[in-house]
């Protein structure tokens, strides 16, 4: 343990890992803010503190499986001589299930904005949140842990990025949910962003990887855009109050 302490490889590694394990989070911590979006303070609180502990175990507890997570790579079936594994089916299970989250949300607040002020039984439902929140955390665990693999060496290393990571998610957690919630335009480019991770899902699934730095790229201009539209309104409504 001293001699990783000292050397600077590692903290490297553990450097480069925690900004990767914070980017790859992204997606975790934007369907966190949605799913708990709908809850009162008190339980979306409790829902991203469970969400994000179990985000942190998950990616733990993989960690110190690596040969059994490894052995998911292997395939169990072929379908058009392409061999699925475990990992395969679990990345489109997931993959699948961002797209048909996503899509049900985005009628949700296209369909029924006008029963807004009605919550829906799911809505209400604290346990159907953190089952949710579980299945997906699951998916991106895996992703997760996958990279950290083939970025760091030492298991100490790969625990340490992820605690970090798991740290900086937690106090971000809740300023991102209350800007989402706060921002309705906003909340729509999330959900459009979790199809655009879910169909990546799906592809990595069967074996087409898509880039992930192109999907990172077009959220960021999109959330430019955005941000300027949320300045440019800010602006108009001072404008109009002080006429």
């Amino acid at each position: 343990m001293i001699d990783l302490l000292l050397d600077p490889n590692a903290w490297a590694a553990l450097l480069t890992l925690t900004v990767l394990e914070i980017v790859l989070g992204i997606d975790n911590l934007i369907f966190i803010a949605i799913l708990t979006a709908r809850l009162d303070a008190q339980r979306a609180r409790r829902a991203r503190a469970v969400g994000l502990t179990l985000a942190f175990v998950f990616r733990v507890v993989m960690l110190a499986g690596l040969t059994w997570l490894m052995g998911l790579t292997a395939p169990i079936v072929t379908v058009f001589g392409m061999g699925i594994s475990w990992r395969d089916i679990i990345l489109i299970g997931g993959g699948l299930f961002l797209i048909a989250k996503g899509t049900h949300e985005i009628h949700g607040e296209v369909e029924a904005r006008e029963h807004a002020a009605e919550p829906s039984a799911a809505a209400k439902s604290f346990g159907l949140v953190l089952v949710q929140l579980v299945a997906i955390d699951l998916v991106f665990s895996l992703d997760s842990i996958v990279t950290a693999i083939g970025m760091a060496e030492n298991l100490e290393v790969m625990v340490a990025a992820v605690l970090i990571a798991m740290i900086v998610m937690y106090f971000a957690a809740k300023p991102v949910g209350t800007f989402i919630a706060e921002h309705p335009t906003t909340k729509m480019l999330a959900l459009a962003f979790l199809l655009l991770i879910g169909v990546a899902l799906v592809a990595d699934g069967f074996e087409f990887h898509i880039p992930r730095g192109y999907i990172y790229f077009s959220l960021v201009f999109a959330g430019a855009v955005e941000a300027f539209n949320v300045i440019v309104g800010k602006r108009r409504r001072a404008r109009k109050s002080g006429l």
